[in-house]
């Protein structure tokens, strides 16, 4: 039995091949190719752009809660350390601090000195309405006065309390270099050490009083304050669901918080040690899968922070729902889209699908096909040149019906005047052979000649190496010179990376032969045939000159011009058919950038093949 994740395997495999197959059924028609092109580029648009307004909006929105949320934070925290700075001022007899230190050290024996101590805690208890309890500890006595909201009306009551010196918060007094301790009861543990209500207090203040003289601690006020001015103060910080506010102590005590669980697993990942003034007021804190900005405000006075951590979920809240309202609105735009994309992409494909069909009637052989032209646009274009093609076809299979007659012909002479080249060349050994034994070797050179002429002209090679025709030149020069004797001269100037140049074979022979038809034939005197090569930009340059008399001026119009005239014309052409002849395998093997020149005058005439540099690009 295959496994769960096999057939998971299968389905999906089958569901690749479903949509490979849908897509490539869907390419087959250009209209289909049109509209997923365009919705293709309708998705990506309106996805990009989506897609940057949820990144700037998120930035704007994390920018904006940082900026409101730090001002307000600012505010609230100065208020909270102003009201905490209260506290210490209430704790200080600014101007009877030397009576209630007398009155601490006498109390136990002077009754006037216990009612002072009692007249001082009532007044100080009746001076605020955020008091829940003050508590006097005399030093040492080891007792203390105290005044509840239970019994402010009943004379403050005493008690023995030994066990206050052990506690945290005296010994932190003690040791404070300003006399001071901070007690919070967010926490559960956090030991009063006297027997007071702390269930509705938030926070103890106690101020050790000390002697002038000797410095030493005569007594320890504490002051037991319930939550009302502090929930007065913090309601200016307003937030919503999922957010936190944390109320922390220079040393990071909580002091107030809406959720201690929160600040339990912020203080498990250190984060209380990290917020400082280095970070300008704000971090990112995560845990598990929620991720907070964690705006804070540290006093400018003692330190006390008031940390505002905020879910980005609830910051990116409207960037999110401007996405979704921006992707309703791409849907509908996107809906739209492909309907008029699918009608324009019909309107334009419908005369290439009329355009198709001719050509089709075409490639089947019916050549009375005729596509239907309208307007001056792309398609027209194609349209209007395809029925010149159809016209042009037809043209060309008369024409080719004409020229299969004429061919027919033409090999019939073929095969009259059909001699074998090679019995033609074996024939010039065997003559070679005999001369030599008759020492004629002025007859042997001339006929080894011939015989390697022949063999380079039946030579199935169509385009050869400069070299290779130059030395074929020597054998041909070879058999003329024997003809006309000293009056042929001929003369080289080749350079040496150019032997390597492909040209068209036979091709400096028919400009040789040339000079000496309209040349050397036509005069009594002796004639130089220059042969030459050089290169330029853009071609090679083979130039054949003699100090012939030169072509007369109509005649060299009338050889130029036969190199523009149709094929079927060249027939007619007089004396010039190898010149016609190789002007056209120039243009074929070369192209239009190559080209035969002639220029002639009193001195001479010259004649050069102009070889682009590109080399053959048709053989």
């Amino acid at each position: 039995m295959p496994s769960l994740g096999r057939i998971v395997k299968i389905i999906i495999n089958k569901a690749v091949k479903a949509v490979l197959a849908v897509l490539e059924r869907m390419s087959r028609r250009l209209v289909n190719k049109l509209v997923l092109l365009f919705t293709t580029i309708i998705i990506l648009v309106v996805g990009s752009l989506t897609f940057i307004s949820y990144q700037m909006l998120q930035k704007e929105s994390v920018a904006n809660s940082i900026a409101s949320t730090s001002n307000n934070l600012l505010l609230v925290n100065q208020n909270m350390e102003d009201y905490l700075k209260g506290m210490e001022q209430l704790s200080l007899p600014q101007i009877r601090y030397d009576e209630i230190t007398y009155a601490i050290m006498h109390e136990s024996e002077d009754y006037a000195s216990k009612m002072y101590l009692e007249d001082y805690l009532r007044g100080l208890y009746y001076s605020r309405n955020d008091l829940d309890a003050i508590y006097l500890y005399v030093v040492g006595e080891q007792k203390y006065y105290s005044i509840t909201q239970e019994n402010y009306n009943i004379t403050v009551r005493t008690g023995s309390a030994p066990a206050i010196t052990g506690l945290p918060w005296y010994n932190k007094a003690m040791n404070s270099p300003f006399n001071r301790s901070y007690q919070s009861f967010v926490q559960q543990g956090s030991d009063p050490g006297y027997p007071v209500d702390t269930e509705h207090s938030f926070m103890a203040y106690h101020r050790v009083l000390r002697s002038i003289v000797s410095r030493e601690p005569q007594a320890v006020l504490s002051f037991y304050f319930d939550s009302s001015v502090r929930d007065e103060i913090l309601k200016d910080i307003p937030f919503n669901e999922g957010q936190h506010l944390l109320f922390l102590s220079p040393d990071n005590e909580p002091f107030y918080t809406d959720d201690l669980s929160l600040y339990k697993r912020m203080d498990a990942s250190g984060l209380p040690d990290k917020l400082t003034s280095d970070l300008n007021g704000r971090l990112t804190w995560s845990e598990e899968e929620q991720k907070y900005l964690v705006v804070y405000n540290i006093g400018e006075q003692e330190g006390w922070k008031l940390v505002k951590p905020i879910p980005y979920t609830q910051i990116y809240e409207a960037a999110t729902t401007t996405r979704n309202i921006s992707f309703s609105i791409g849907l509908l735009f996107l809906l739209l889209a492909v309907i008029l994309v699918t009608y324009f992409s019909n309107a334009i494909t419908k005369p290439l699908k009329k355009l198709s069909y001719q050509m089709n009637r075409f490639s089947v052989g019916d050549f009375d096909a005729e596509a239907e032209v309208r307007g001056r646009d792309e398609i027209a274009y194609l349209s209007r040149h395809f029925n010149q093609m159809v016209k042009r076809t037809n043209d060309l299979i008369n024409e080719r019906y004409k020229m299969k007659l004429v061919e027919k012909n033409a090999i019939l002479k073929a095969l009259e005047a059909e001699i074998n080249p090679h019995f033609l060349y074996n024939a010039l050994q065997a003559i070679s052979t005999k001369a030599l034994k008759h020492e004629r070797f002025d007859i042997a050179d001339m006929v080894d000649s011939l015989a390697l002429t022949l063999r380079y002209c039946i030579s199935g090679k169509d385009v050869v190496q400069a070299s290779e025709e130059l030395k074929h030149i020597g054998h041909y020069m070879a058999l003329q010179k024997a003809r006309f004797g000293s009056r042929l001269q001929v003369t080289y100037e080749w350079e040496d990376p150019l032997l390597a140049l492909e040209i068209p074979k036979l091709s400096i022979q028919t400009l040789v032969e040339n000079a000496i038809k309209h040349a050397l034939e036509k005069v009594s005197s002796t004639i130089t045939i220059d042969i030459s090569a050089k290169l330029t930009e853009s071609h090679a340059v083979i130039s054949v000159r003699d100090n012939g008399p030169g072509f007369a001026p109509e005649r060299l119009e009338e050889v130029r011009s036969s190199f523009i005239n149709e094929w079927e014309d060249r027939e007619n052409e007089n004396g010039s058919i190898g010149l016609v002849n190789l002007n056209t395998r120039l243009k074929l093997l070369y192209g239009d950038a190559a080209e035969l020149v002639i220029r002639t005058d009193s001195t001479g005439t010259e004649m050069e093949m102009l070889l682009p540099r590109g080399g053959v690009n048709y053989v």
